[in-house]
């Protein structure tokens, strides 16, 4: 039996609950996600993580991801009471890459990119200096058709990586480059949270990001950051990046030529390279889609779904679909990159709360 088994049936084993939820570590046919269901209707998702709080960690770790299914689970403040039993420290979402509105407190739409475009792999806000260490997901309103939230072990793919790829992404970094474009990307107002100029300085400078006015609704920014983290709990090494994500080429091929025939490379609203300005080869790209691709596990949602992604351990994604399609999101657990915990020792950067 292994470990991760082992572990995933001590769970409804105890007391009175052994009848009423089964766990599935190999569900559905691998390990990611581990699938906890509720045999008989009513149980309260919230009231149930609280006796098994240990349990479900050790397993979301293991496994990378951890699927709710058959509780009573109907919408944004069953959802919110869920959160609060997954964690004391849920977040709001600062830094934005993804229009989202928000529900209630702590709870937003999952996204709203248009249902005909996918949404490549990727791991919540690793460009950031302050991630959530899980984004948890609860399907209130199940897609018409499509619409999966395809996932990937972090671990697994960078695993896959020919030593030398891993080599020349942990000497040089990525660098993140973006541009705030009212009506072609998100404004900085958006993004930032604020219509002030020196909120967005003040954020930047704590966050360890460079900063270009370019116009009065033109922000430029630049930002290095590790391709490879290592988690805070377990240790592991893990792909832990958006390289691919914000890539210019993985946009939908119409999107991405129409950006280029229109705008100059500096101007695009994201791109990656190397942490020195240097491109990322196409045979280094094409690589980075086969190892994701070799991982990428999915499920269809139904509703009431409640999906826990430890987000350095697990990308997500998302497939176009056909409406309606109603995901909420809540993120939690805030990690702070060693880089920063430098800067702030150092005093190359500030303190202060996020926008």
């Amino acid at each position: 039996m292994s470990e991760q088994t082992r572990v995933a049936r001590t769970i409804p084993r105890r007391g009175r609950d052994r009848n009423l939820v089964d766990v599935r570590p190999d569900w559905p046919g691998g390990p990611l996600p581990a699938l906890v269901q509720a045999n008989v209707p009513d149980i309260d998702l919230a009231g149930w993580l609280a006796g098994h709080r240990d349990d479900v960690d050790e397993l979301a770790r293991r496994a990378g991801a951890v699927l709710f299914r058959g509780f009573a689970v109907a919408g944004p403040d069953d959802f919110r009471t869920v959160m609060a039993a997954v964690s004391g420290d849920v977040l709001s979402y600062g830094e934005r890459s993804s229009p989202r509105s928000k529900v209630t407190e702590g709870v937003y739409t999952s996204t709203e990119h248009p249902a005909d475009q996918p949404i490549v792999l990727h791991n919540e806000q690793s460009y950031t200096v302050n991630w959530p260490l899980r984004i948890v997901f609860h399907c209130e309103v199940a897609p018409a058709a499509g619409g999966r939230t395809p996932l990937a072990d972090s671990r697994r793919v960078l695993a896959r990586l020919r030593p030398e790829t891993v080599a020349e992404f942990e000497r040089r970094g990525v660098l993140y480059r973006r541009n705030y474009l009212p009506g072609i990307s998100l404004s900085w107002q958006t993004a930032f949270q604020t219509e002030r100029r020196e909120d967005v300085e003040a954020y930047c400078a704590r966050a360890l990001i460079d900063v270009e006015w370019v116009s009065d609704q033109q922000l430029r920014t630049r930002q290095v950051r590790p391709a490879v983290r290592r988690h805070p709990v377990t240790g592991e090494r893990t792909w832990f990046n958006h390289a691919l994500f914000f890539h210019v080429t993985s946009l939908p091929e119409d999107v991405g030529a129409g950006l280029r025939a229109a705008l100059d490379e500096e101007d695009l609203p994201y791109q990656t390279a190397y942490g020195d300005g240097t491109p990322i080869p196409d045979e280094v790209l094409a690589e980075l889609r086969a190892a994701y691709a070799a991982e990428t596990r999915s499920f269809e949602w139904r509703r009431g779904d409640v999906l826990l992604v430890e987000n350095m351990l697990a990308a997500h994604a998302r497939e176009p679909f056909t409406p309606p399609r109603r995901i909420l999101t809540a993120m939690s657990d805030p990690v702070a990159a060693p880089e920063l915990t430098e800067a702030l020792r150092s005093g190359t950067a500030t303190t202060g709360d996020r926008p």
